[in-house]
């Protein structure tokens, strides 16, 4: 039992070696070139934003659901008791808005 190898055999292992040589380095190649890594950085960017504008929309909705139910019973009417006084606090704001801008002018 000898492992004894023809020329031919040897031969035809090393061009195969250097093919996947060639195909490896042509893998590296690509890896390494500036354009895939600006591109691979621009998808870990993409990516880290979206799921960030997702967090932040579940919880401005979160909030927005929690100011509508003060404001708005379960059966969908209006609270009342809590609307009124909610609209005068704009009303007086806007309106002391108002006249401080009048007396800037």
């Amino acid at each position: 039992m000898s492992d004894a190898r023809t020329p031919a055999q040897i031969e035809a292992d090393i061009i195969s070696r250097r093919e996947q040589l060639a195909v490896v380095l042509d893998e590296i190649g690509v890896r390494v070139h500036p354009q895939t890594i600006i591109g691979d950085a621009k998808a870990k960017v993409a990516a880290n934003v979206d799921r960030t504008a997702g967090r932040a929309f579940v919880a401005v909705n979160r909030s927005v659901s929690q100011v509508k139910a003060q404001f708005v019973a379960e059966d969908g009417s209006p609270r009342l008791e809590r609307v009124i006084p909610a609209a005068l606090l704009v009303v007086g704001v806007v309106g002391l808005l108002a006249t401080a801008r009048r007396r800037r002018a």
